[in-house]
């Protein structure tokens, strides 16, 4: 681990102790690599966002009215039209109206943010979220499984988050 220091003016240092407290950190140092994080991620979209190659982990989240006509079924057209995308959602019910929804997705950064911004952009949707992380393509391989039916081993790829 490195080490470095800095020096803050004493009303930047208060205001950094308030949000320490506030967030439940237990000292200066993992609330400024949290803060480096944040800042490196989206250096790293902004600097990705023309590259092909860029690829992600995202979780969308919005909030819909399913009364809305026809919502729900467009809603899911757009997530069938994109399955290459999607890795798992989570539906829940907020009241008699609105529902709450979370995709979590993965692939090409612009072809995510891309079926992000359509579905969100549907009537009757609110509240929209993207979060995007980075992601280093690892190699292909397999565990040796074979599922039923399968006469050959599952390939798969991991996913590293960017450092």
């Amino acid at each position: 681990m490195e080490r470095f220091t800095i020096s803050l003016d004493s009303e930047l240092a208060k205001e950094f102790d308030a949000l320490i407290a506030e967030r439940g950190y237990s000292n200066r140092s993992e609330a400024v690599r949290d803060l480096l994080r944040a800042q490196l991620e989206q250096w790293r979209q902004a600097r990705a966002a023309g590259e092909a190659t860029a690829h992600c982990v995202a979780n969308l989240s919005y909030v819909y009215n399913h009364h809305e006509r026809e919502l729900a079924e467009r809603l899911m057209a757009i997530q069938h039209d994109h399955h290459d995308l999607m890795v798992s959602t989570l539906h829940a019910h907020l009241d008699h109206e609105n529902c709450i929804e979370t995709a979590i997705l993965r692939g090409p950064t612009a072809t995510v943010r891309r079926f992000a911004e359509q579905l969100m952009a549907e009537r009757g949707v609110r509240h929209g979220q993207l979060n995007l992380v980075s992601v280093e393509i690892g190699q292909r391989h397999d565990h040796g499984y074979k599922p039923r039916g399968h006469g050959r081993s599952q390939h798969h790829i991991h996913l590293k988050p960017a450092r």
